[in-house]
């Protein structure tokens, strides 16, 4: 299938399949003019990509965790979970830094609803 029908088959857009591309996350084939063509299970990896963007995770980081996906292997495993384990550490820092900040706003709000006459 052509690039174009990728995009409408997954959802993501045709920039976005460019760019996986150019990351490794994604290949294709070529035709003699050029073209893109991918085939049918790229439709998967795309929604499973796409998943993992809507995550948080870097391209890089996905880049890191896709031999895990395409040669699972004892030590592509290790690699991989290595990977997560850094990964979740670093969403659990932005989560503790982001209920910081709600907590932030919320005595902010608490101020301002106080000012209120009435």
């Amino acid at each position: 299938m052509r690039i174009g029908e990728l995009s409408a088959r997954s959802g993501a857009s045709v920039r976005s399949l460019r760019y996986y591309e150019q990351q490794g996350l994604l290949s294709s084939s070529r035709s003699p003019s050029g073209q893109r063509h991918f085939c049918e299970e790229d439709v998967e990896r795309v929604l499973f990509l796409r998943r993992l963007f809507d995550a948080g995770l870097s391209s890089r980081t996905i880049l890191d965790l896709l031999p895990c996906v395409d040669s699972p292997s004892a030590d592509n495993s290790r690699a991989a979970l290595d990977r997560m384990a850094a990964e979740r550490e670093r969403l659990s820092s932005l989560i503790e830094d982001l209920v910081a900040a709600q907590g932030a706003l919320d005595a902010a709000m608490e101020r301002a609803r106080a000012a209120q006459p009435g």
